[in-house]
């Protein structure tokens, strides 16, 4: 019988820092069509993704060295692992846990406990998924036109984080450690290769989504600088007459003038 994408086993990444774990998972799923690979923390879990491309990721999030989100993060931020689908196995099943699992780029959250049967059942779901969304994509990019420098995908991870996270962004330190790395190298990665710093990029990016909420919607200024993490409505009205020339107040204003001035030549 010819291979297809049907009879061709499915590679599943297990990482984990508990060998009790892989080999119980391994057990759960022997009668499925899988092959495994195996890493005992999120960087060794990126790396191999990396190297392997597996087609579906099962990831803990506790583990030493490098936890679960900042592996995820990684992956997202990273065009040759940024399509496989990663599912987070664990056993911290707070909601928050959940919604940080999901936030950062996971396919699904399962918590444990769990029958093999439920185990099963989200691969199967989610590997489907994944099949059918390659086969309405255009022919992809070869993945030696997607190599990126390394540095990049950290900045990229941290560009996401910060524009997920404006409203209530943690200190410099933290974020670096919400990528793998510490806040001395991110300082220097960031201005490397965007030519600006953090703290410059975060402050246009809260400019940019204050336009938008400006833009399209009729939320308060002060609402408005709260959301996207001014300590109030001065602090905001500063930095984005700075930026553009005029107040927030009259942005808008202006923006409604103008939106006035179509209707009227149209009506």
């Amino acid at each position: 019988m010819p291979l297809t994408s049907e009879t061709i086993k499915k590679n599943i990444l297990l990482v984990d820092d508990s060998a009790f774990e892989q080999r119980m998972l391994m057990e759960l799923l022997s009668e499925q069509p899988y092959r495994f690979s195996i890493a005992f923390n999120g960087y060794q879990g990126y790396q191999l993704a990396l190297a392997t491309h597996p087609d579906l990721i099962l990831l803990d999030v506790r583990m030493p060295e490098m936890d679960g989100y900042t592996a995820c993060r990684l992956l997202k931020a990273n065009p040759e692992t940024e399509q496989i689908p990663v599912i987070f196995l664990s056993g911290a099943d707070a909601a928050k846990e959940r919604i940080m699992g999901l936030q950062v780029g996971g396919v699904d959250y399962i918590s444990k406990p769990f029958t093999p049967e439920e185990l099963a059942a989200r691969i199967h779901i989610h590997l489907g998924l994944m099949r059918k969304s390659n086969s309405t994509l255009p022919v992809t990019t070869p993945i030696s036109d997607k190599l990126q420098h390394p540095d990049l995908v950290f900045v990229n991870a941290v560009k996401q984080l910060i524009l997920d996270n404006l409203g209530s962004l943690p200190n410099l330190s933290e974020i670096a450690r919400s990528v793998g790395t510490y806040r001395e190298k991110l300082t220097l990665m960031f201005r490397e290769q965007t030519g600006m710093t953090v703290f410059a990029f975060i402050r246009e990016a809260r400019i940019a989504r204050g336009v938008e909420l400006l833009q399209q919607t009729d939320i308060d200024v002060q609402d408005i600088a709260l959301l996207i993490g001014f300590h109030n409505a001065g602090n905001f009205a500063t930095a984005f007459r700075e930026r553009m020339g005029v107040p927030p107040s009259a942005y808008r204003q202006r923006l409604q003038e103008q939106t006035s001035q179509r209707q009227a030549a149209g009506g």
